[in-house]
């Protein structure tokens, strides 16, 4: 058992926090070197400005790499890093752990609506 005062767990949360942030590591996870505008494309309801923060912050945690093209119009690419791939299978835990609480939370709902 983890011992409550030594906990890293907040962290861990502390570097994965973002609404975004998940889902760009998920994209990057399964599909590989994605261009600025390809992340923007797949993640349509977040802001360039926000996009940017979250990706400058998980590239300052050595979680993705970024590669810019010197060209105009410049050429952006994120990619997970070696140490990114680490998160995959508590990313994948943490689906598993959404997916059933939430199953729960719509089954409790259902159960309370019938009385």
């Amino acid at each position: 058992m983890i011992e409550p005062n030594a906990c890293q767990v907040s962290d861990a949360l502390n570097i994965l926090v973002g609404k975004w942030k998940p889902i760009i590591l998920l994209h990057l996870l399964s599909e590989g070197t994605l261009r600025f505008s390809e992340l923007k494309h797949r993640i349509p309801h977040v802001t360039q400005k926000m996009l940017t923060k979250q990706l400058r912050e998980l590239e300052a945690e050595g979680i993705i790499s970024r590669k810019v093209y010197p060209q105009v119009p410049p050429k952006v690419e994120y990619t997970i890093t070696v140490y990114g791939e680490t998160l995959k299978p508590i990313l994948e835990a943490m689906h598993q752990w959404g997916r059933k609480h939430t199953e729960i939370m719509q089954k409790q709902s259902i159960n309370e609506a019938r009385g």
